[in-house]
């Protein structure tokens, strides 16, 4: 399978690189993204495409804007991305990208947590809390939380770690009315996305999801939603408390780089070749796993 590592479309104007996701103006109202094959961990764009990648996080994508719209409203304007850019263009587009309403971002992730894993895990070992949400006493490693946690992070710049923050500095920021509806929102998300998820096999352990304001006011859901990139997910056949389950995601790239002497700053490591193939078929069994269908070519 051919990869993208970054789209070259000259036929409309470029916004900007972000680590996975290359932005397009279509109009004043409209973006155009498309979804490349780079791969960030630890918040550092990796040297190498892993191939097909970006198609299966856009298929992902618009499985769950479809299932998740009557909760909120989402960045889709049902636009062709191929009816937007040149021919010779069309390539780099299949399969990858989406034409959306153009938002304006808010500017805190809304992570939702339903199990204890990650820098959740080390902060819960460090203070008995996530974000501080105190927590039970006891709980293992991967152990289900007695209900989901909300747990925004302040969106950093390109290349920069994204911060925990706590409720009230997200308060502090957006305002109490935009905090409180977020946060309902994203936990409403989570859990349809969690019980529709165990009845294919699979744990969504924790994800983060991005909204945008649109000339309203209104509240849209945008960028990605509960793809393999922005959420854990585990096969429940699998699972068991007080280990580090293996993952649907990019979660065996991080388990690489966790072996090597790396500040998990730029310049990234090279991924050797297995650890790309197997990141792959990750990916492509996660997109079969979850909506039934392979990754449409």
């Amino acid at each position: 399978m051919n990869s993208l590592y970054q789209t070259s479309i000259h036929s409309l104007p470029l916004l900007g690189h972000g680590k996975v996701r290359d932005n397009y103006a279509v109009g004043d109202d409209k973006i155009l993204i498309v979804t490349t094959d780079r791969l960030s961990a630890f918040d550092v764009v990796m040297n190498e495409p892993i191939p097909g990648k970006g198609k299966v996080l856009n298929q992902m994508s618009d499985f769950w804007f479809e299932k998740l719209g009557h909760i909120v409203p989402n960045h889709l304007t049902g636009v062709a991305p191929e009816s937007v850019v040149a021919p010779e263009e069309v390539a780099q587009v299949q399969g990858r990208a989406v034409v959306a309403k153009r938002l304006k971002p808010i500017m805190v992730e809304a992570v939702v947590r339903g199990y204890i894993i990650g820098s959740g895990w080390k902060d819960y070992q460090d203070t008995g809390s996530i974000c501080g949400i105190k927590l039970p006493a006891g709980l293992q490693q991967a152990e289900k939380l007695p209900e989901p946690i909300f747990t925004p992070a302040a969106k950093a710049e390109l290349g920069e770690h994204d911060e925990n923050i706590s409720f009230a500095e997200m308060e502090e920021r957006i305002g109490a009315e935009l905090a409180a509806k977020m946060r309902d929102v994203a936990i409403a998300l989570y859990q349809t996305a969690a019980e529709y998820a165990a009845t294919r096999g699979i744990i969504i352990a924790d994800t983060k999801f991005e909204f945008g304001l649109d000339d309203n006011g209104v509240m849209h859901l945008m960028d990605e939603v509960l793809t393999a990139d922005s959420s854990r997910f585990w096969p429940a056949d699998s699972y068991q408390p007080g280990i580090s389950p293996p993952s649907f995601d990019k979660q065996f790239v991080r388990d690489y780089l966790e072996t090597l002497t790396w500040g998990k700053t730029a310049p990234a490591p090279a991924l050797p070749a297995d650890v790309i193939e197997k990141t792959q078929a990750k990916y492509f069994e996660a997109i079969e796993r979850l909506t039934g269908e392979k990754l449409k070519a």
